[in-house]
């Protein structure tokens, strides 16, 4: 027991270590706009080479600090929360051979690495989603692995695409178009949009929650799901060539569709698995109106806030018998006060509360959304999605927090030092990373000038979704009793896990249970495959009876061999 607590401090310090210099380094480069391209050529063929690129400049390094850093606190808190599991190193290896994959695809600027990480990224988090081995866990880890497998086979088909061009570096094809480029952006963009759950691939994600607290922490918050926004960040200057209005409005129907089943949902990790798909279809939708280093300030601000709310609500499922339904919660904040503080910072910080990190990627995004040129259904659906993030902010921890309407008693599982501290830090930076970001990531300050109301909007989206968010707590048993439909289409994500799952495999059943009761069960079987076995059986026995010495058969061989020799 203790080596193996040992082992998950020893990967802290390496990480944290490694973090913190890997983040630091990151400013540096962004400060003196550095870049390094660290090129091996493993075999040249013809003009196109296989090559290990690595490519280090400040959004690489940023977004691999912050990576190193989360996953690092995940680490701190998973040694106390999986302490009683007797599989626990594996646990951690698991974990490490995330970080290792997320770390490749993020410093690879060539199409044949990032596959290296890419795919890493998808098997290592099955095998994170099937750890608690169970029928629930294993539906969920084959939606997960088969809708990935589809951008894997997106990112290949990009390989084959850019092999036209000579060489792999999407990089540098980025910046004219050729007479594919149409198509490299369509399979781009698939890859990214089934990586990063947008429709129609949002149905994995929330089944995803069957892994682990501190996988959901790190895994299904920060990491995997920022894969593809990242990668279409890469290829922003390509995408900028091109209209995808069609693809913002997926992004845009992502934030609303997440926001709206968050509002009728019940599970404590799905309502948090569907906050991070509703700000992935934020960082989609402003990266889709072009601009990629927005996009990219929100992703990093959103992770350290994301991942402090999962382990904030590992902790809260551990405190209530590992029950995840919130309606038998309630009274927490005098139960569990640090874990509960926590809980709200970063419940705030989601909801954009002015000043804390939330505040300044959204309201930024909301005021380039405002003076922008899209339609007002573009504008009324997004600012609609920013005010359903409050509400159902509000009403998580509304349940969870206010008063003591719970059904169920909180046990002794307490808030050790590995969790808090873990936990202290996350708070840290999800109030101060907004602030610190753009001050450092954005040349000079953003000076949007639209009228008062268009800029208190937010606010007044914020505000009125925490009205909302309340009034709907007082009214959920009424709509339960009266609208089934409603809570059925928008509690199951528009019917979206069922066009995933039976609409594929419905329409085969019967056809494959007409090839078992005809190849399997019928004659043929009978004839063909067991004959041959009765046969062997029916030698065996008649051998086993010769065996047996009776004197009998013996003298009965005996004269017939006789005879055979008058003969």
């Amino acid at each position: 027991m203790c080596s193996k607590l040992l082992k998950y401090n020893f990967y802290f310090f390496m990480l944290l270590f490694f973090g913190l210099f890997v983040y630091f380094l990151g400013f540096y480069f962004l400060y003196f706009d550095y870049l390094f391209l660290v090129d091996w050529e493993i075999i040249s063929f013809n003009s196109s080479s296989v090559v290990m690129t690595l490519l280090f400049d400040w959004m690489s390094l940023l977004f691999m600090g912050s990576v190193l850093l989360i996953s690092c606190m995940v680490i701190l808190y998973s040694g106390s929360y999986m302490l009683g599991d007797d599989y626990k190193l594996r646990f951690l290896l698991l974990v490490i051979l995330f970080v290792v994959s997320m770390c490749f695809m993020i410093v690879s600027p060539n199409l044949i690495s990032i596959l290296l990480g890419w795919d890493g990224l998808g098997l290592v988090s099955y095998c994170l989603v099937v750890y608690f081995h169970n029928v629930k866990s294993y539906g969920a880890g084959m939606i997960t692995i088969l809708v990935n497998r589809v951008g894997d086979v997106a990112i290949l088909l990009g390989i084959s695409i850019l092999f036209n061009s000579g060489g792999w570096y999407f990089m540098y094809y980025n910046y004219y178009i050729y007479d594919w480029s149409y198509l490299l952006v369509l399979i781009i963009v698939l890859a990214a949009f089934t990586k990063s759950a947008q429709i129609p691939f949002s149905s994995w994600l929330p089944a995803a929650m069957a892994a682990p607290t501190p996988v959901s922490a790190l895994v299904h918050s920060s990491t995997l799901v920022t894969a593809g926004v990242y990668l279409l960040i890469r290829f922003s200057v390509l995408l900028s060539h091109f209209n995808v209005s069609f693809f913002l409005v997926l992004s845009v129907m992502t934030m609303f569709m997440s926001g709206l089943c968050a509002v009728y949902e019940f599970d404590m990790k799905k309502i948090i698995a569907l906050s991070t798909l509703s700000q992935l279809g934020l960082m989609m939708t402003v990266l889709f109106m072009g601009y990629s280093v927005v996009s990219f300030f929100h992703l990093l601000t959103h992770a350290f806030f994301s991942a402090l709310l999962f382990l904030c609500a590992g902790l809260f499922i551990h405190c209530m018998n590992d029950t995840q339904d919130i309606r038998f919660m309630g009274g927490l904040v005098n139960m569990i006060p640090y874990t509960s503080t926590c809980f709200g910072v970063s419940n705030l910080s989601l909801c954009g509360l002015p000043f804390l990190s939330g505040f300044y990627s959204k309201d930024l995004s909301i005021e380039l959304m405002s003076v922008d040129y899209f339609n007002l259904f573009i504008y009324f659906i997004f600012y609609i999605s920013l005010g359903l993030t409050a509400f159902y902010s509000i009403r998580l921890v509304y349940y969870c927090m206010v008063g003591f309407v719970n059904l169920s008693s909180c046990n002794s599982f307490l808030e050790d030092n590995c969790m808090m501290y873990s936990m202290l830090f996350l708070v840290f930076m999800a109030v101060i990373s907004g602030s610190m970001l753009s001050w450092l990531i954005f040349p000079f300050p953003s000076l949007i000038v639209i009228p008062l109301e268009a800029s208190v909007f937010s606010l007044f989206c914020i505000i009125l979704g925490l009205f909302c968010g309340y009034e709907f707590c007082l009214m959920n048993y009424y709509f339960s009793y009266c609208n089934s439909f409603i809570l059925d289409f928008f509690g199951s994500m528009w019917f979206m896990p069922y066009f995933s799952t039976y609409f594929f495999y419905s329409s085969g059943y019967f056809l494959s249970l007409n090839y078992v009761k005809f190849l399997d069960w019928g004659w043929g079987e009978y004839l063909m495959s067991i004959l041959m076995s009765l046969y062997f059986l029916m030698l065996g026995s008649l051998n086993l009876y010769f065996q047996y010495n009776n004197i009998k058969i013996f003298y009965s061989l005996f004269v017939i061999f006789a005879l055979l020799l008058l003969i």
